[in-house]
């Protein structure tokens, strides 16, 4: 850069003839009486567009709380997303191109914040007795539901008549579109209702092992399908790694807990950098995973878990307000931006719909979440002094919707090209999903808001 400046310093040393300057005058044409007064704004469009889109989500949550009658009705995200669809609608009746959220820009950007807010305020005593509960609903119900899913699309894909499209689709591309319905996202729902404590933590727990479990099973099939070729010894491995992957990224989040803790330590006469030491070492924990392909959700939740006792001991009051209010405030409008992207790529850009697909996938999640949540609430019960009873089930069978991961997932889907002239099918069918279940299911439980709230039978335990 000082090389750089020097030579225009002494460029401007021997000016050039006053002819040339007078070639390059005739040669604009029209000069500007005001050189410095022109509009360039390719140069400031990234910046000025996101502003742009913060700003949206900003005055619509200002807007939405200013309307008593409809906020109660209806939870921010399904406006956000009623929103997104009417702006998708002009997007594609302009012609204009549509902003897409890429999925470097959903797991790297968008994402983090989200987990970083919800893990670092997670309940832990309770988390750790209803560890069992937790794994179950996270692990087990996830896979199941990808298994489910994706071999009775695949079934029904080879008896379908009259589709060649359906007739084409093979096993491995149904097991990739049912890894990613496996990704549920219930946060959305115990934000609103008064439940009990123990449906608290079982559905936070549930929605972040879903969404690793959905990524690392998208990745894994990603593989068996680039491959072309399927062995048991194949496998076998990739049950392997995917339990050492589990094993590593929670080493790998609990290393850099370890550290956030230890340099915490030492903050104590600098409290304007405590809050960016907790916010840098996160951020690190989970790109360190993501550079691995691990689970940088589960890494994140795990550097949280070890690190917070201490940071709390160390840090001021004032730094854990700021983590606090900070934390809520990005990932707030982080989800605000993500359900309006929902409901804008939903509707613009060129789309290939087949109802018999979409609709099919539909009816398998709601089938395939009742059958997972009675299973494993049924072995549960067996080892439990509280039991679940039917109203929890019913409303941890409700709340499985379908969230940002799996719609992230379904774009990856259409960008890379997995099933060719079908490619749209699953994507939107994908983003159409997400959009049913994020909209019916909340509404209807919020509608049932002051009924939970008024009901004493849902006291607040922990075992």
């Amino acid at each position: 850069m000082v090389l750089g400046l020097a030579h225009d310093v002494a460029s401007s040393n021997h000016p050039s003839p006053p002819t040339a300057h007078a070639t390059n005058i005739s040669s604009n044409g029209t000069g500007r009486i005001f050189p410095l007064l022109h509009l360039d704004y390719g140069k400031v469009q990234i910046s000025f567009e996101v502003a742009l889109w913060i700003l949206l989500a900003s005055l619509m949550k200002l807007g939405f709380q200013r309307l008593p009658h409809l906020s109660t009705h209806v939870p921010d995200r399904c406006l956000f997303i009623v929103v997104g669809l009417m702006f998708g609608g002009l997007f594609r009746a302009g012609g204009q191109e549509v902003p897409q959220i890429v999925q470097k820009l959903f797991f790297l950007c968008l994402l983090p914040p989200i987990v970083l807010d919800a893990g670092y305020f997670l309940p832990i005593e309770p988390l750790l007795e209803n560890l069992g509960r937790v794994l179950l609903f996270g692990f087990v119900g996830s896979i199941w539901n990808a298994l489910f899913v994706g071999g009775i699309l695949y079934g029904v894909c080879k008896i379908g008549k009259g589709s060649t499209v359906l007739t084409n689709t093979g096993l491995l591309q149904c097991l990739l579109f049912g890894s990613i319905t496996s990704a549920v996202d219930s946060a959305a729902v115990f934000e609103k209702i008064q439940m009990k404590e123990i449906l608290h933590i079982l559905l936070f727990g549930e929605s972040i092992l879903s969404d690793a479990v959905a990524v690392v099973l998208y990745h894994l099939y990603h593989e068996f399908y680039v491959t072309a070729s399927v062995t048991f010894l194949k496998i076998f491995l990739g049950v392997i790694a995917f339990s050492l992957a589990g094993l590593g990224v929670i080493l790998v989040g609990s290393c850099y807990g370890i550290l956030t803790a230890y340099t915490t330590r030492f903050t104590s006469n600098t409290g304007i950098v405590e809050p960016l030491v907790v916010f840098l070492y996160c951020n690190m924990a989970y790109l360190s995973a993501e550079m691995f392909n691990l689970s940088g959700i589960i890494a994140l939740i795990a550097c949280c878990f070890v690190m917070r006792p201490f940071v709390q001991a160390n840090i001021s009051c004032e730094s854990e307000m700021t983590i606090k209010y900070f934390l809520n405030m990005w990932s707030r409008f982080n989800e605000s931006l993500i359900f309006i992207f929902v409901g804008v790529v939903t509707v613009a850009g060129p789309q290939v719909w087949n109802w018999t697909f979409i609709t099919l996938t539909v009816i398998l999640c709601v089938v395939a979440r009742v059958i997972a949540v009675v299973g494993v609430t049924f072995m549960t019960n067996k080892f439990h002094t509280v039991n679940q009873t039917k109203e929890d089930q019913f409303l941890v069978a409700c709340s499985g919707l379908r969230g940002a991961v799996a719609f992230s997932l379904g774009r990856d889907f259409r960008k890379n090209r997995l099933f060719m002239d079908e490619k749209n099918r699953f994507s939107h069918a994908t983003s159409k999903v997400c959009a049913v279940f994020e909209v019916k299911n909340l509404i209807k439980n919020n509608k049932n808001n002051n009924k939970c709230q008024l009901n004493k039978s849902y006291r607040r335990h922990t075992q």
